[in-house]
């Protein structure tokens, strides 16, 4: 005779199940009536604020893409957007609100709302942007063959790790120390882009320096003990962190005339002296193609990540005049855009 103990897991477990079942089931009628009407919903989880410029032209980007697509919201499309604000904590709280909502695609900007979501779902198809390392963060098996609910755009090929060390030796030839400042927190991948970074460094003659930070302060610190060294510079990673104190950096290392390299336009044009990376704005294109293919009826399973394919370097000569950089014009003529 099954004992009183057992009986009690037996019935607990059959009510998950069966909880999970309706869930499920629910979740698919709710697709398919919302199919039945003409209207589909969009989930959007950012990990950045609504105030990073970035990720607010991005936004605008994405949903024309999809209205040239014949998305239009509020006639055939709902779209439901949420702002991580970089915090980890607040990211899960929403990205457990938007799968609450039973959308039929969730949009994610960055690796800590991708996590998020996948801790949610693994039905709800997810379209990521801004991801560095989707299979070592275990979000897909392989960049061909995704094999599950999630899908995207890398940001960053590893390369340029070691491009960014370059491009500092040419702004200044006589630097001896580079600091990379990032947040494990929200950058759980830096190892992918740190490591070719600390390696090209070492091959110019420049001793890398690992600069994890968590906060404002401690930022603060790293740009303090840079500026007691000689011909130190900076390398700012790509991170929904330093993306929200963006302004704190580029006033940091302009007071103490350090030379700093960025991963992207809006870092530059926020007073930073260069950047090295992706045209943002085309992959929030690209993804909202996803999210189109996804609502016709391909599964996220069948559409490979993919690399990234637009690179841009953007100068503001205003900022190297106040650091006392004269720019050589080889670098200039490589430029996409100076910032006079």
């Amino acid at each position: 005779m099954e004992d009183t103990g057992a009986l009690m897991k037996r019935r607990q477990f059959m009510r998950l199940f069966g909880a999970t079942a309706a869930w499920q089931l629910a979740m698919v009628a709710t697709r398919a009536a919302r199919a039945e009407k003409g209207m589909r919903r969009i989930g959007m989880l950012f990990g950045s604020s609504e105030d990073n410029p970035q990720a607010s032209a991005g936004l605008v980007a994405f949903k024309k893409s999809l209205a040239d697509l014949d998305w239009a919201e509020g006639r055939n499309l709902a779209i439901d957007v949420r702002w991580g604000e970089a915090d980890r904590d607040r990211i899960q709280t929403l990205a457990r609100e938007l799968v609450g909502l039973r959308p039929d695609v969730i949009f994610a900007q960055a690796t800590p709302a991708v996590a998020a979501l996948k801790r949610e779902t693994q039905s709800i198809p997810i379209v990521f942007a801004f991801v560095s390392d989707p299979v070592g963060s275990g979000f897909v098996e392989s960049l061909s063959r995704p094999g599950g609910n999630i899908t995207g755009f890398i940001n960053i090929e590893a390369s340029l790790g070691g491009k960014w060390a370059e491009i500092l030796k040419e702004v200044s030839p006589d630097i001896r120390f580079a600091a990379i400042l990032f947040n494990p927190g929200t950058a759980p991948y830096f190892a992918y882009y740190v490591e070719p970074f600390a390696a090209a460094a070492r091959s110019l003659g420049i001793e890398p320096i690992m600069s994890p930070v968590r906060s404002g302060e401690e930022i603060e610190r790293v740009v303090a003990s840079l500026a007691a060294k000689t011909n130190a510079s900076l390398v700012v990673a790509p991170d929904v962190f330093t993306g929200e104190h963006i302004g704190l950096i580029t006033s940091l290392v302009a007071r103490n005339r350090i030379p700093a390299v960025y991963p992207y336009r809006f870092m530059v044009s926020a007073g930073g002296l260069i950047s090295y990376g992706i045209e943002q704005q085309d992959m929030y294109r690209r993804a909202a193609a996803y999210v189109d293919r996804i609502l016709k009826g391909v599964k996220p399973a069948d559409l490979p990540v993919q690399l990234p394919t637009k690179f841009e370097m953007v100068v503001n000569l205003k900022t190297a005049k106040a650091l006392g950089l004269t720019l050589p014009g080889t670098l200039l003529g490589r430029a996409d855009e100076v910032i006079e």
